[in-house]
């Protein structure tokens, strides 16, 4: 008999469900990992929940492991965290971080498996597609020692970035979001907190992580002269009018736009996807990315909860999965 396996597909949209799949042998270069744990990727993951994937961006936003096509039935994700339980017998035992949907076991070739280093804990481990999407954002962004930066959106990308930035000698960053509780964990990850109307402006660098058009005119707002303004939010289908009226001309800003997909321009001759996520997941060894991580509810209601978080922002940043 196959090896059955249990993934979440969102058979249409608003609508998600858990389905029996069988899974082959692993071949001689391939793997079977046993899940512990995964990571929803809130912005992304909600809009694709929801059936808000543009037709033209379709091919774009394709997950490397995903089954179906947008709006549905498809079977999305990429933060998943196991236990390889079959191969080549060097990767058995190992823990290891894979861009694959939702399921509780999978068959993966050995090159799509990036190990999870002894120090980061299953469920930070999570956490590393989004910290390989601050990473390329700040080489995109070409940061400065003494920079002062704006960072616009406290989301889990947002807050990766303050916190990375935050570390480079003689930052000072200043963390940007309407909801007052982020405060604390600005403080938390070596941040300056303000609300938008409050922020100080004049920045060196801003950088646009909320995925909502108030925030990129809150971005534009804050932007020194001849500043960067770099756009990391997606938007799905949605339309978004920038105001580049005003000021915009006369401080001679740059509005450029980041994504993950490919390496920043500026390290691409040198570095690979799989070099940057390795670097991403040996990042996460402080526990002071555990502040980033939300509630955790078990894979079995998945359909349940990300209806919940995609209907009814609640102000929770990662939730992570579990996997009995």
């Amino acid at each position: 008999m196959p090896e059955r396996a249990r993934a979440f597909w969102i058979a249409e949209p608003g609508r998600g469900e858990i389905r029996s799949v069988d899974l082959p042998e692993p071949g001689p270069d391939e793997a079977r990992v046993r899940t512990l744990r995964s990571g929803i990727s809130r912005g992304t993951e909600s809009l694709v929940f929801l059936g808000r994937v543009p037709a033209s961006q379709a091919s774009v936003m394709r997950c490397p492991f995903q089954e179906g096509d947008f709006p549905g039935p498809v079977k999305y994700g990429y933060a998943s965290v196991g236990r390889v339980e079959a191969g080549p017998a060097p990767w058995v035992g190992r823990r290891v971080f894979c861009l694959y949907p939702h399921q509780d076991a999978y068959v993966v070739a050995l090159s799509a498996l990036t190990e999870v280093p002894d120090e980061v804990p299953d469920a930070r481990a999570v956490l590393a597609a989004n910290m390989e999407t601050a990473v390329n954002g700040l080489w995109d962004a070409a940061l400065r020692l003494g920079d002062r930066i704006a960072v616009v959106g406290a989301g889990v990308v947002g807050c990766l970035v303050a916190a990375l930035a935050a570390r480079v000698p003689g930052t000072q960053v200043e963390l940007i979001d309407p909801d007052i509780r982020r405060a604390a964990l600005a403080a938390r990850l070596g941040c300056q907190f303000a609300l938008p109307g409050q922020a100080r402006g004049d920045a060196d660098l801003v950088i646009h992580a909320s995925g909502h058009p108030d925030g990129l005119a809150t971005s534009l707002a804050l932007a020194g002269f001849e500043a960067t303004v770099l756009e990391m939010s997606w938007y799905g289908e949605r339309s978004v009018a920038a105001p580049l009226g005003e000021a915009f001309h006369s401080r001679r800003l740059t509005l450029r736009s980041s994504q993950v997909g490919a390496v920043a321009t500026a390290q691409r001759a040198r570095w690979t996807h799989r070099r940057r996520l390795a670097l991403a997941l040996s990042l996460l060894a402080d526990p002071l990315f555990d502040h980033l991580l939300g509630a955790q509810s078990e894979f079995a209601a998945l359909p349940q909860t990300l209806s919940r978080l995609a209907s009814r922002p609640d102000g929770e940043l990662c939730h992570v999965v579990t996997y009995s």
